[in-house]
């Protein structure tokens, strides 16, 4: 029993590596044809709404008291020169008592004292006005 082990030197060496390039052409192929036949999802929700109502009126606008506080502790009451701290707490008595209150924007000056704008702050608290905010506080960042 002989066995050859060596290389014979002949150009007759069989190649055993399969050509991929076919096969790869049909996957492709297949994969195309998979991606064309899925059918499209639809991601929608139906919802059932109701009618638009030509009824109803837009909701007003809230209506709105502006208050101005001066550098020398004047109180503006929309616009208006406000003469004594009695009037101010009377208007804010006004507002108060009403079911629906306005807004009270309160704007106070850059150079006012804070006692000014507390005191006005205080009196509305003390009257019982829920709806107060300090309008214009980006002039106090810089």
């Amino acid at each position: 029993m002989a066995m050859n082990v060596g290389s014979g030197g002949g150009d007759d060496d069989v190649m055993v590596d399969i050509n991929t390039t076919p096969l790869i052409d049909v996957m492709l192929v297949l994969l195309i044809m998979f991606i064309i036949t899925i059918p499209i999802q639809t991601h929608a929700v139906k919802m059932n709404m109701p009618a638009p109502s030509t009824a109803q009126s837009p909701p007003k606008p809230p209506e709105e008291v502006r208050i101005d506080v001066e550098t020398d502790g004047t109180v503006g009451w929309n616009g208006e020169v406000v003469p004594s701290r009695p009037d101010l707490e009377r208007r804010l008595a006004q507002v108060a008592a009403q079911s629906d209150q306005p807004e009270v924007h309160l704007r106070p000056s850059k150079l006012v004292p804070y006692k000014h704008v507390a005191g006005v702050m205080a009196s509305a608290q003390r009257l019982g006005v829920t709806k107060i905010g300090i309008v214009g506080s980006e002039q106090f960042t810089n």
